[in-house]
């Protein structure tokens, strides 16, 4: 069923493909996301509430599977949908502005892995986090592995593209958040770092960790106090114990 000339997974003209019922079901319900055609089982599709005028295609398990990678768990659920609109960070930190919550924000220097990227985002949702923050080019675009990854949290968090890392996080610094970058060689540790105020992490990819630039624009670095035998964690891992630390700190 799939094209002949497109990936698995991708459909026409460069369109993301989601699969699994997390992921479906929270872009159904999105009205911010335009969805243009749905494939499914006729056990899966009765168990979805489907949006008026979408074109449904019933289709058994092994047609779905040539609609997306290899091995991927669609849960008898494949939807080929438009990409959101971009998200401006100054219309983000405008809307955060009177909120008291005290919400995180989260940067990704280069983390380009989509399954990260997916699994930071479920976190972002799971701590109530403002929105994330990626390079535009050296981050995964929307796609059914981010969107599986974030399982539905893909569709609520703002996911903010920038070309200039630094300057954005100069333009938060001006929204009055504290900037702390983790990296494993800082001397403090993330709680020694945290104050009453609004914060915004940053996080470097695995291995290679935050680049020399991006740490010269953070107010200050931390690290979090893992075990010696491990040297380091995975990125999602990292910002899903960062986002608990500030979300349980004390209120000022």
């Amino acid at each position: 069923m799939a094209r002949k000339g497109h990936r698995p997974g991708q459909g026409s003209a460069n369109r993301p493909r989601f699969w699994g019922r997390h992921a479906v079901t929270a872009a159904l319900a999105n009205p911010a996301r335009r969805s243009l055609k749905l494939w499914g089982t006729r056990e899966a599709l009765a168990s979805v509430e489907l949006p008026p005028a979408l074109p449904v295609t019933y289709a058994d398990v092994a047609d779905l599977g040539r609609l997306v990678p290899s091995d991927a768990p669609h849960q008898g659920l494949v939807l080929e949908v438009e990409p959101l609109e971009d998200v401006w960070l100054g219309d983000v930190l405008a809307d955060a502005a009177g909120d008291e919550r005290r919400r995180p924000i989260l940067l990704l220097d280069q983390v380009t892995d989509p399954h990260n990227v997916g699994a930071v985002l479920r976190s972002a949702a799971a701590f109530d986090a403002l929105a994330i923050v990626t390079q535009d080019r050296h981050a995964p675009p929307e796609s059914g592995t981010v969107a599986r990854s974030a399982s539905g949290a893909l569709e609520i968090v703002p996911w903010v593209r920038v070309v200039n890392l630094a300057r954005a996080l100069g333009e938060i610094a001006e929204a009055e958040y504290w900037r702390i970058g983790l990296t494993g060689h800082a001397p403090k540790t993330l709680g020694e770092t945290l104050g009453s105020g609004r914060i915004a992490l940053v996080l470097g990819a695995e291995g290679e960790g935050m680049r020399q630039n991006t740490e010269t624009h953070c107010d200050e670095l931390a690290r979090l106090p893992i075990s010696d035998r491990v040297e380091s964690l995975n990125v999602s891992n990292a910002a899903a114990i960062a986002l608990y630390a500030v979300a349980t700190r004390p209120a000022g």
